[in-house]
């Protein structure tokens, strides 16, 4: 492991642990974007080290939980969410929450009386959501700032 890359490992490992109180980074944003809003998500946090990223596992206090992962830069590139109840999806989502919401209504027009959970599937950015009245579940990713040799199937295979 190169100094470069062992230092960048290690002040990013140093801001994961000060982050520690947060509550939410934001898809696309910076780990030191995350706010420190613990009160009002009520959430505890937990940061592990993967290889390539760090997965930082936000435990509700319904039960749910959210997992948002991070690059070597400290972007969040994506973030997987479950459990008993939507979690903030505006506050998880970021300036992608939008695109999300846009497409959920326009996916709904267009499919009239039809129920299908809102998806985007665009080049560089893939939200999928479901669930039914008392368990939801999602995955929102971007492709350009995940590590090399991450694809989404890896997300699902979290333990």
């Amino acid at each position: 492991m190169s100094l470069i890359h062992r230092a960048g490992v290690l002040g990013f490992a140093a801001s994961c642990l000060f982050l520690s109180t947060a509550a939410s980074a934001k898809l696309g944003g910076s780990v030191s974007s995350v706010t420190a809003d613990r009160g009002r998500m009520a959430v505890s946090m937990n940061s592990v080290a993967m290889g390539r990223y760090m997965r930082h596992d936000l435990k509700r206090p319904n039960g749910g939980s959210v997992r948002e992962f991070t690059n070597a830069a400290g972007t969040v590139f994506a973030v997987t969410w479950s459990g008993p109840g939507k979690p903030d999806l505006r506050t998880l989502l970021g300036p992608y929450f939008s695109t999300f919401q846009a497409n959920s209504v326009a996916t709904a027009r267009q499919m009239h009386s039809l129920r299908r959970p809102p998806q985007v599937a665009q080049r560089d950015l893939q939200i999928q959501a479901g669930g039914h009245m008392g368990w939801f579940h999602g995955v929102a990713y971007i492709p350009s700032l995940a590590p090399a040799g991450f694809s989404i199937d890896d997300l699902a295979a979290q333990p």
